[in-house]
């Protein structure tokens, strides 16, 4: 059971902007969303009705706070949600990684890095088909799911992970492997990127193009508390690298120590930042 105090569900819920259109839905429409066939979550809900657990799936989880609780704090839950918007068969291996960086291991489930270290919620949308996995794409400024709004609104900040190609994130041919850190929480780019680079990941600093950069603030990483948040593209390189058997069925037990060492850069800049004065709400 989930036990609510200190924040109010309709706070949340208004936050979150639920019930209300998309800022951008009726405006300017974003390059990547050009070529998606669903204008928002809940047009593939609609469209897809009944085919849950067989074209789609969502998996989340939200955990309990009380009075007695001092988020953050050793032994408890970060103020940091972990998305995965595009996962399963759409971008491969982020499914993984949201789970890996909100501190589970992505096989069975089970916490990760023991007892005194936070978890942090989570949600993901994936693709489950044998294939056309990538018709399932929304992007993430038209990510309208209820429950990944509310996620985002009751956090400080998110981390939403994504892939690209190579060539998307500038990479060179040289070296592929690669991640291109965005969002509008300037903070928390940096201590990505120092976390990141520290552990032997190339980093890429987000270019003006938004698809990369994550700064429109309708994308879901920025409508948190501090209506700011980062978005992470990973490479399909550096995603191949992560996992001994690439496939929607075997990623989460072949998972290699590449995957581990980003998993746990990402956790560091998270614990930083949340350590960080600025992110005190009065």
């Amino acid at each position: 059971m989930i036990t609510t105090s200190r924040r109010s569900v309709l706070t949340v819920l208004a936050a979150a902007g639920l019930g209300t259109a998309l800022p951008t839905a009726l405006g300017a429409v974003p390059a990547s969303a050009a070529s998606d066939l669903y204008a928002s979550n809940t047009d593939l809900y609609r469209t897809l009705a009944g085919r849950e657990g067989i074209d789609f799936a969502r998996r989340c989880r939200r955990h309990a706070y009380t009075d007695d609780d001092q988020a953050g704090a050793p032994g408890t839950y970060g103020r940091t949600a972990i998305l995965a918007l595009h996962g399963g068969g759409i971008e491969g291996g982020t499914s993984e990684l949201c789970l890996g960086i909100a501190g589970y291991d992505p096989k069975d489930l089970t916490p990760r890095y023991g007892a005194g270290a936070p978890l942090h919620d989570y949600w993901m949308f994936e693709g489950i088909r044998s294939s056309g996995n990538s018709e399932l794409h929304v992007t993430s400024t038209h990510c309208d799911d209820r429950v990944a709004l509310a996620l985002a609104a009751g956090a400080l900040n998110v981390v939403s992970v994504h892939g690209c190609t190579a060539a998307q994130a500038g990479a060179p041919a040289s070296r592929p492997e690669a991640v291109v850190i965005g969002g509008r929480n300037a903070a928390l780019r940096r201590y990505l990127g120092e976390a990141l680079d520290a552990a032997g990941v190339q980093t890429i600093d987000a270019s003006t193009d938004d698809d990369i950069a994550g700064v429109s603030p309708d994308n879901i990483c920025n409508r948190t508390l501090l209506g700011m948040g980062a978005q992470l593209e990973l490479t399909t390189e550096l995603r191949a690298a992560m996992f001994g058997t690439n496939t929607i069925k075997g990623r989460a037990g072949s998972v290699t120590a590449a995957f581990w060492t980003f998993a746990d850069a990402v956790r560091a800049a998270v614990a930083r930042m949340e350590a960080d004065p600025s992110q005190i709400i009065l």
